[in-house]
């Protein structure tokens, strides 16, 4: 097919002949083959085109009656199951054979790239070197290096001929030892060297478990998918925080659990779904919000339910803190005890490659293990499901557009977390692929390159990250993503204080999902004494705290007589009685300091915020207001960069504040920024003279052309942003600094 052809008739369209190729013909065979340097055999089509369809499968009342019998007596007719499928897009190509024998040779000597995996709280990747001609390995873990005693099912445990192998259902903070010993059909060998590893010292942390089926360990490339599974794996654990663990069962056959071909799909997962009431979920939801994105989110969800019942994946349900334990049995039926949340099964049919770079003729098993990995997670949409009439957790959050839901199969759908201001990504609305997918390219290689493509392109591959559309998505419905961005650990600006509108104003912002204590302070006096010797400096401070709505929620003149100034940290505490300083917990939300002088009294003085319990909420923007002079009286701009590199812009308004309100504004403000040492490295004046480009795509462009911006990424420290006016130009100025991830 070329891009020319309509979409729909792409879309429709299986992989050519030359692609849909007999990758389950006798292994052995090839196997020899390769193994005699002669090659893969020539291969033969065998899988005729077939429509592509969504296979959805809801359990009769015979199978859930005979599901009863066999599987006890536990309540089941609440649970359904889901059953997803990915697939490829069409090409002009078949697949790379020879790539597929190169792997198949390397899985089977041991030479496949070992997977690196942190150890979580309850597990950890033991690994070890490959032996010549081992045909297997057979591992034992124990908690002493002499091996005194075993860790339950880990003594002499048949592992099959791979070089890695993730041991789980372990205790946290425990140092674990273990050892393989080599074996062949004559026999095994003797025990290798004792390693070790620690499990992670946390009650946190989300862990994924693994099971291998005899589809995999009995392949000859079982040590290539299961490097590839863990490195799979290892990227989830390392995204979200959540105190759970999901099991899931890998497979590697041509058709699902239950029997049932693949047909034209190269993935498909089959997961339990527990049938929720919208006030539990949504209720869970709520308490569970702990990131940025949450925050954002769960202020779109509606006051009245959209949906009496949320279907709700085994394995998400419990992200959020619910009881909804895993329910699938190895042959996919359902019932309590089953312990899987889900099945994941690559095709055989297909040429599914398991290492990276994937040739252009293969598809990338990891980036379709990945998407079955969030089905099981949780991103599938209502529309996929047997019972379509409930919505799923994604359903509340996709958007026609601006203020409008759209939950259907017609029109545009878009996942967004804000009501449709901003639209993150477009799901899928055509038959022939799932709905809670995203929309795809028409012709490969795709621009549009993401793991949950409702068809994928061959020679194409794409990982779940904390900013891709599937890790915001499953932060928002329930995981919690790891906070690794750095934070603004405390903000000041130093200004001359006049009266009136001229007084200093410092508005902040706190984002996450739980309380902050923070510390503001205004400092007047200290600034004239050594080793500041500010002059005209503000004799006697006063400060206010007020909320969104202007309220003033905190006020404070001199510190000490404030009640809980023995709580103050003595680090922080005014050097001078006369300053002030509110040591308060703050809700999400945004916030207002104004600074005065003590009867009306003017001169230069700082305002402060100092984060003291930097956690999941954080300093996400700042803003100081006052009158900008000349000299010593320029305003002045602190911030503090914690943990990491923190891409931030910095922007200096003047002109736009007359339509504020504000009678004398600043007419052409210039910015520069210093670092901790005062040297300027970067500065600005009218904000589309340099980084136009950069400083428009944050979405953060000042409003005025005369007006400054600085964007960047800096290192952690302390910096300082000045506002001047040009040509000395004097009035009210806004400086701001947001911080951009």
């Amino acid at each position: 097919m070329r891009a020319d052809q309509s979409k729909h008739i792409f879309r429709h369209t299986p992989l050519s002949k030359t692609s849909v190729l007999a990758w389950n013909l006798p292994r052995a065979l090839a196997l020899v083959s390769l193994l005699k340097g002669d090659g893969f055999p020539s291969w033969r089509l065998v899988v005729t085109a077939l429509s592509v369809c969504i296979t959805v499968l809801l359990l009769s009342e015979t199978g859930r009656a005979q599901n009863q019998q066999n599987r006890g007596s536990g309540p089941i007719s609440q649970f359904l199951v889901r059953t997803h499928s990915s697939k490829a897009t069409s090409d002009s190509g078949g697949g790379d054979t020879e790539a597929i024998a190169r792997e198949t040779a390397d899985a089977v000597a041991g030479k496949i790239e070992q997977p690196v995996m942190t150890p979580t709280r309850s597990s950890f990747l033991a690994k070890w070197q490959p032996v010549k001609g081992a045909t297997g390995y057979r591992l034992d873990v124990s908690t002493t290096p002499s091996f005194d005693h075993y860790v339950n099912n880990y003594r002499d445990v048949d592992v099959g001929n791979v070089t890695g192998h993730i041991v789980s259902g372990l205790g946290r903070g425990t140092r674990y030892y273990y050892r393989v010993r080599p074996y062949t059909s004559s026999g095994a060998g003797s025990n290798s060297e004792v390693t070790s590893e620690t499990t992670a010292n946390v009650s946190s942390g989300l862990v994924i478990i693994p099971t291998f089926d005899s589809t995999i360990t009995n392949d000859p490339r079982s040590n290539a998918i299961q490097a590839m599974i863990t490195n799979a794996i290892a990227k989830y654990q390392a995204l979200f925080a959540d105190p759970i663990t999901v099991s899931i069962r890998f497979r590697f056959s041509s058709v699902r659990p239950d029997g049932t071909p693949l047909n034209t799909l190269v993935g498909a997962s089959n997961s339990g779904i527990h049938q929720l009431d919208w006030d539990t979920y949504i209720s869970a939801l709520k308490a569970d919000g702990t990131t940025a994105n949450d925050m954002n989110a769960n202020a779109t969800l509606p006051n009245t339910a959209l949906s009496s019942i949320i279907l709700t994946n085994s394995a998400l349900g419990r992200a959020v803190g619910l009881n909804t334990p895993p329910v699938m049995f190895a042959d996919g039926s359902l019932g309590t005890g089953g312990p899987y949340d889900g099945i994941i099964t690559i095709n055989t049919l297909y040429p599914v490659q398991f290492t990276r770079p994937v040739s252009a003729g293969n598809l990338d098993g990891e980036m379709f293990t990945e998407h079955e990995i969030d089905e099981v997670l949780g991103t599938g949409s209502h529309i996929d499901t047997p019972a379509p009439q409930f919505l799923c957790p994604i359903d509340l959050f996709t958007w026609a557009s601006l203020n409008a839901r759209n939950t259907s199969s017609s029109g545009q759908r878009f996942f967004s977390i804000d009501q449709g201001f901003h639209l993150i990504v477009q799901f899928n609305q055509s038959p022939g692929g799932d709905f809670g997918d995203y929309d795809s390219d028409s012709f490969c290689p795709a621009n549009r390159l993401f793991v949950q493509n409702a068809f994928n392109c061959p020679g194409q591959a794409a990982d779940v990250t904390a900013s891709s559309p599937e890790g915001i998505s499953l932060d928002v419905m329930g995981y919690d993503l790891i906070p690794t961005n750095s934070v603004l650990g405390n903000i000041s600006t130093r200004l001359p204080v006049g009266t009136g509108e001229n007084v200093l104003i410092a508005g902040f912002k706190i984002t996450g999902s739980t309380a902050k204590q923070l510390l503001l302070r205004a400092l007047g006096p200290t600034l004239g004494q050594p080793p500041f010797n500010v002059p005209g400096a503000l004799g006697d401070t006063t400060l206010e705290l007020h909320d969104s709505t202007g309220a003033i929620i905190a006020t404070n003149d001199d510190w000490q007589q404030a009640s809980n100034a023995s709580s103050i940290p003595a680090n922080l505490r005014p050097p001078n009685h006369l300053e002030s300083a509110i040591l308060i917990t703050l809700n999400p939300g945004t916030y207002t300091a104004i600074l005065r002088g003590y009867q009306n009294s003017t001169g230069i003085a700082l305002v402060e915020v100092f984060d003291t319990s930097v956690g999941n909420t954080q300093l996400s923007n700042i803003s100081s207001r006052g009158f900008v002079q000349t000299g010593n009286n320029v305003m002045i701009a602190g911030v503090i960069v914690q943990f990491h590199n923190k891409g931030i812009l910095v922007r200096a308004l003047g002109p736009t504040l007359a339509g504020f309100g504000v009678a004398n504004p600043l007419p052409d403000p210039m910015l520069e920024l210093h670092d901790s040492n005062g040297a300027i490295i970067a500065s600005n004046d009218d904000w589309r003279e340099t980084q136009q480009s950069i400083i428009a795509a944050t979405g953060l462009a000042p409003p005025n052309d005369r007006e400054s911006a600085i964007a960047g990424t800096i290192a952690p420290g302390n910096y300082t942003a000045v506002v001047r006016g040009f040509n000395n130009a004097i009035g009210v100025a806004l400086v701001e600094v947001y911080a951009l991830n």
